[in-house]
């Protein structure tokens, strides 16, 4: 299975045979926290904590589909096996999961007691269909006012067509399991509200109102769980996560390009860049930060934290991108050095999984613009082969390397400082507010 699992044939018994109960409470702890989105390393080591505070000797494997618990007891050795995909992201699930392994190693509550919670952690539901479709629409036209959409008629276009994703998208989600059916659904309306959009002159040329709503479903928190885990060697889980990130881009792209093609419009293979001020960006950058904070199912009296960060981060970007003429890569670098460095000991302390409020936190600096005309230009080489002009080509190699090059910034600007602080200060916290433990933590 692994050498992890290997490596402990040679642990003795530990004199007792492991009671169904606490492993039942163990595999439900560690269910939790791999379907909602903590990191690899951050799951095993509550997992083995918990297994600790109820006398198990058990190690801890995640692979993609399933979760595998190796236990030492007088019986031997077994394995406990979940199926579980790590598709869902839930910061309120994974803080309270971890507010009631706190209280259960703290000896406050006991085992029976920590099950209940478990199980009712496990059945809460997502936020409200009215806040998914309306943070939504706003995350969406805060974009849009972000990369240049200056007309309240194509703002209200894409909060109409993001809104009504979002909608779509909750629908579906109770009629299928596939995870690949919402994007691409969401994305193919924002392409056919994009085309009409288009045709009747409403749209800019940057097609803004087709772009902006498939931007709001870019799976950041997969990307940064995926490399994660590659650096600290997860190999085959971390190519797993990135994989399944890139077909969901992989449908967004589709779905976009097929709803413009249903109204006869393309996307052009590049545009113009449009420079917006100060005070309108920064406040557009919260709003997209509150849009994915919802996403993620974060409590609203903890949303002002990645707001606040959020917006200084743009800020920052916007300084040394208009002011001192950096590149936007080495904008989007810098500032998300500033949210890794400032979000790793809030999310410790806070019990956040890391990827998803990092990518809440830098949500508008995602070059989706550059991916979605990437895509486009490659469509226009396939169809137009060797009667294709230069600029197409050089015009879609320009966009998919800007794109290329922002996500690795964007990545190594976030992953760098945890892993550092995680290294050297892997207790590190900031006294941002008093926790609030077990159930308590849930939205």
């Amino acid at each position: 299975m692994s050498n992890a699992l290997a490596s402990q044939s040679h642990v003795p018994t530990m004199g007792y045979a492991a009671p169904k109960g606490d492993i039942a409470l163990m595999m439900a702890g560690a269910e939790l926290l791999f379907a909602n989105g903590q990191t690899t390393q951050r799951t095993v080591s509550d997992v083995e904590r918990l297994a600790s505070a109820l006398r198990l000797h058990a190690t801890v494997v995640l692979r993609w589909g399933e979760l595998v618990v190796r236990i030492a007891d007088d019986a031997g050795f077994h394995n406990e096996i979940v199926a579980v995909e790590p598709v869902g992201v839930d910061m309120s699930k994974v803080a309270a999961t971890l507010g009631v392994i706190d209280e259960l190693c703290d000896g406050r509550i006991g085992a029976a007691e920590a099950q209940s919670a478990l199980d009712a952690i496990s059945r809460c539901p997502p936020v409200s269909l009215v806040r998914f479709a309306s943070l939504a629409a706003a995350g969406a036209a805060a974009l849009g006012v972000i990369f240049g959409a200056s007309h309240l008629l194509s703002l209200i276009l894409i909060a109409f067509s993001a809104g009504t994703g979002a909608w779509v998208r909750r629908r579906l989600a109770g009629i299928s399991r596939n995870p690949f059916v919402q994007p691409f659904c969401a994305a193919l309306l924002a392409g056919i509200v994009g085309a009409v959009a288009a045709r009747l002159q409403v749209s800019s040329v940057l097609r803004l109102v087709a772009v902006c709503p498939c931007m709001v479903l870019v799976p950041g928190p997969h990307l940064l769980n995926g490399t994660i885990d590659l650096v600290r060697a997860h190999i085959s889980l971390g190519a797993s996560r990135l994989l399944y990130a890139g077909i969901i881009i992989l449908m967004i792209c589709t779905g976009l390009l097929v709803g413009l093609a249903l109204g006869g419009v393309s996307l052009p293979i590049s545009g113009p860049s449009s420079s917006v001020p100060l005070g309108y960006d920064v406040i557009a950058a919260g709003v997209a930060v509150a849009a994915y904070g919802t996403f993620f199912s974060m409590p609203w009296r903890r949303l002002p934290i990645p707001i606040l960060i959020g917006m200084c981060a743009h800020a920052l970007r916007w300084v040394i991108i208009a002011a001192a003429g950096a590149s936007v890569q080495t904008g989007a670098l810098v500032a998300c050095l500033l949210v890794g460095t400032v979000m790793t000991p809030i999310a410790n302390h806070l019990r956040w999984p890391f990827a998803a409020v990092a990518f809440a936190s830098v949500v508008s600096l995602i070059p989706g613009v550059y991916l979605f005309r990437m895509a486009g230009g490659l469509v226009a080489l396939t169809s137009l082969g060797e009667k294709a002009p230069p600029d197409v080509l050089v015009g879609t190699i320009a966009d998919g390397s800007t794109a290329v090059l922002i996500i690795i910034a964007m990545t190594f600007g976030l992953i760098v400082p945890k892993m550092c602080i995680d290294h050297f200060r892997p207790n590190m916290v900031w006294p941002v507010s008093r926790v609030s433990r077990g159930r308590s933590s849930g939205a």
